[in-house]
């Protein structure tokens, strides 16, 4: 609230109200209560923008409109009443009735003046509220009849509207008190009211509140009303200034005792000089140039690091920017700047390194093979980004230890997985408080070599928002062509990663960045078969949860039936993760058993493995064989490896319609459109009546309708179940397929083709047809994998069809009724 909002300045009112003083606008209390003053009947409204007017206030008036400063001036020379009304919008230019508001204030125009800028400027004192009646005139000005509105006071509990009244007057003092830009006076000017209107249209005229708000207070009959609500934003307004006092007086207390401890510092600083003692921080700063005398940096690092000792020698030791400071300085020269560590060019002891940790992986320990063999030779070689890709619990991870130890070199990891902040990169700005070098360098001052072995898990997990797009910061980290010459902001030099052994991990490749996969080496790290899973187990898994739960191996063996039943009952995945786990839950029971001094099988069996882990928890996937036409096995692919589905049809009297079920994506629905529509092109090809498809509603079911499915690779299973179907042949017994369609009858190539044939095996399938096109990668998988399967490539749907179905016997008389 402002108490000067309306002032007028002395001169002014000395000319037309010598009693109103040269404080504030106030007028004498019985003219404002005298009814007996008379107005005329018609009245010129005069609309105002922005500002409500009271009565019993005087309030100055700008005129910029030429219409307002004729009505006023025409106003002057008569009996000086003039009704204001505020407007609805202050945009309006040339307001009409219906811009205006139905109750205003009779006003009474003291003087008249003009301004310097050429406008026109009245002193208007606010006489009663009323109401308009009628409308008299539109032109030129609004003319109206009107109906004198008079204040309604309590006439029961007057003790509780005097309360409010003095509350309201007492706040309103208390607000003077608390504004620095109001003179004292102004409290004496509120005191001295005795009339409870008066006060409200004074302290609301003066008020911060809205024209609005005004508004509503205006036209408000019951003066408890109007108290009541104007008391409520009156509190508020003192709860405003006492906090914005506080606020003030605590920052004007901080800057003192900064003040104060500055000179403080400033004499304990003096004083230590005088007496001649040691400066602490002497000793800190040439600790840090005699480690800087060792390093071998760059002469641009070396630049920097000079002037930035400089500066932190100009900082007082007490000031917190000193601590910022030497902390920078401190991970200068701790981190390995040109150190790096040295190869273990034994090849002979990497390739056993790498095959006692881990089993299979092939590919990727010949990769690791060749970068050493041709390090040895050329004596410098920027470094590999290799990306390793697979389902879970592959040990892909793992991997980055083997290789690290196989190489002689130190080991790093960072969890990208849910990384949001690009900062975690390149790390802060060290005009941030808390700031820190990305993970990167961090992981380097830790490692204390510039060529570790470093792991980035998890990269497709990498997210983004509006902290930034980390992704795209790996794309300089990741880059041989860059790397040499990473910019971390918190260092604010250049550092050298080119020798780093980067080794990303991955579940899929879908979420990566085009961009990001550029630059990485792929390698697919595939699931294991169960023969694979059986060799880990007994190779790794088994001593080295003997060796956690305190086992020796005379005491516990495991048999490979046993094994392999907990590989293929208890265990889901394409890894040996969750195989692990449930060894480890076999060995604790054991030791359990063994603690108790109970009795138990050192050699485990099928029957242990029941008793020890319960009922089995998976179900071995089983081919179910081709007792009935319209069920075709196919292959399908997913994060945990590879899984065969089943394909059913059905067809039922109707108009064509087809019916898809079994929680199917997009994609996979699209292929059973275009396997329908393929058959109908081909019906004749087929033997197939095409009446057939305008009487019969075909209805499409994959099994497990909980589990969501999508993808193209399906489309030759629902072609054949279709045909199946029509044609009432059954599919060839043991027989799985897998695929993509076009409308043209091609059978084009999948993706995951080793984890489809290991599913295939485990579901005992003898034959697999696939797109000629994947011929190549049946080449590169090794024969153990292959062992008992025949593949059969085929290029078109009709040769799969020949294969898989119409070569068959008709299981039953084909006998559709196509009436």
């Amino acid at each position: 609230m402002d108490f000067f909002e309306t002032a007028i300045p002395s001169d002014l009112m000395s000319d037309f109200d010598d009693e109103a003083g040269n404080l504030l606008p106030l007028i004498p209390e019985d003219v404002f209560d005298d009814k007996s003053e008379k107005y005329p009947e018609i009245i010129s409204i005069m609309p105002l923008r922005n500002t409500v007017l009271l009565p019993g206030v005087i309030i100055p008036i700008s005129f910029n409109r030429r219409k307002s400063s004729r009505l006023i001036k025409s106003i002057i020379k008569k009996d000086r009443i003039i009704g204001i009304v505020a407007q609805k919008d202050k945009k309006t230019e040339n307001p009409n009735f219906s811009d205006i508001y139905e109750i205003g204030t009779i006003a009474k125009v003291l003087k008249i003046f003009d301004m310097p800028d050429g406008n026109a400027t009245a002193i208007i004192q606010g006489k009663q509220r009323f109401k308009i009646t009628e409308k008299i005139a539109h032109t030129p000005n609004l003319k109206v009849k009107y109906q004198i509105l008079e204040e309604k006071y309590p006439k029961t509990d007057k003790a509780k509207f005097e309360a409010i009244i003095t509350s309201l007057k007492e706040f309103s003092v208390q607000i003077i008190e608390l504004s620095p830009n109001v003179p004292p006076e102004a409290t004496f000017a509120v005191k001295s009211i005795s009339s409870a209107s008066f006060l409200v249209n004074f302290v609301a005229s003066n008020s911060d509140l809205q024209a609005k708000a005004k508004q509503e207070l205006l036209e408000m009959e019951d003066m408890r009303a109007k108290a009541e609500f104007l008391l409520t934003h009156v509190t508020k307004e003192v709860q405003k200034l006492e906090l914005k006092d506080d606020i003030q007086n605590k920052v004007r207390g901080d800057m003192d005792k900064q003040q104060r401890e500055f000179f403080l510092n400033e004499q304990i600083k003096a004083l230590q000089d005088e007496l001649g003692s040691e400066d602490s921080t002497k000793f800190e700063i040439e600790e840090l140039e005699k480690k800087a005398k060792k390093i071998k940096w760059s002469e641009e690092v070396k630049v920097v690091f000079e002037k930035q000792v400089k500066r932190l020698r100009q900082i007082n030791p007490m000031s917190p920017d000193y601590s910022l400071q030497l902390d920078y300085l401190h991970t200068l020269v701790e981190l390995p700047w040109n150190k790096y560590s040295k190869d273990n060019f034994k090849l002979d002891r990497a390739e056993k390194v790498l095959d006692r940790h881990h089993f299979g992986l092939d590919k990727v320990k010949e990769r690791i093979l060749e970068h050493l063999a041709v390090l040895k030779l050329k004596g410098d070689l920027k470094a590999p980004i290799i990306c390793l890709y697979g389902p879970p619990g592959t040990g892909k991870t793992s991997l980055g230890k083997s290789i690290a130890d196989a190489l002689g070199r130190k080991y790093a990891r960072m969890a990208l997985g849910a990384l949001h902040d690009e900062a975690e990169i390149r790390g802060h700005r060290r005009t941030y408080i808390g700031a820190l070098p990305g993970r990167i360098i961090q992981n380097l001052k830790k490692a204390q070599t510039a060529n570790p072995v470093f792991i980035l898990d998890e990269i497709d997990k990498v997210g983004n928002d509006f902290r930034g797009d980390p992704s795209s910061a790996l794309l300089e980290v990741l880059d041989p062509e860059q790397n040499n010459a990473f910019h971390d902001n918190y260092l604010e030099v250049e550092f050298d990663l080119s020798k780093v052994l980067f080794i990303a991990t991955a579940n899929s490749l879908s979420s990566i960045k085009p961009a990001l996969l550029d630059r990485m080496e792929l390698i697919e790290v595939s699931g294991y078969i169960v023969e694979e899973k059986i060799q880990i187990a007994n190779k790794h898994l088994i001593p080295r949860q003997l060796k956690e739960h305190g086992l020796k191996r005379v005491q516990l063996k495991f048999s490979k039936k046993a094994v392999e039943e907990i590989i293929t009952n208890y265990t889901r995945e394409s890894g040996v993760r969750n195989l692990n786990k449930r060894l480890a839950e076999v060995v604790r029971k054991v030791a359990k058993k063994i603690a108790f001094e109970q009795e138990y099988n050192k050699t485990l069996q099928i029957a242990d493995i029941t008793e020890l882990l319960g009922v089995p928890k998976y179900l071995k996937e089983k081919y179910e064989g081709n007792d009935y036409a319209g069920v075709v096995t196919g292959l399908a692919w997913t994060s945990v490896g590879g899984t065969i589905l089943f394909v059913e049809s059905s067809m039922s009297r109707g108009n064509g319609r087809l019916t898809l079920t079994g929680n199917l994506g997009d994609v996979m629905k699209e292929s059973a459109v275009i396997a329908l529509e393929y058959i109908k092109s081909h019906a004749k090809e087929l033997k197939i009546d095409s009446k057939i498809f305008d009487k019969y509603n075909f209805h499409i079911h994959v099994p497990d309708g909980a589990v969501p499915k999508d993808g193209p690779s399906a489309g030759v299973t629902l072609v054949s179940s279709l045909v199946s179907t029509l044609t009432q042949r059954k599919v060839k017994a043991n027989l799985a397929m897998t695929g993509e369609i076009t409308l043209r009858g091609k059978v084009t190539p999948v993706g995951g083709i080793k984890e489809k044939i290991l599913a295939a095996k485990r579901a005992d399938i003898k034959e697999i047809i696939l797109s000629a096109e994947n011929k190549k990668d049946i080449d590169e998988i090794n024969e153990l994998y292959l062992k008992g399967l025949k593949f059969h490539y085929v290029e078109n749907i009709m040769d799969m069809l020949d294969i898989a179905i119409l070569k068959q016997k008709v299981s039953k008389p084909v006998n559709f009724d196509l009436k």
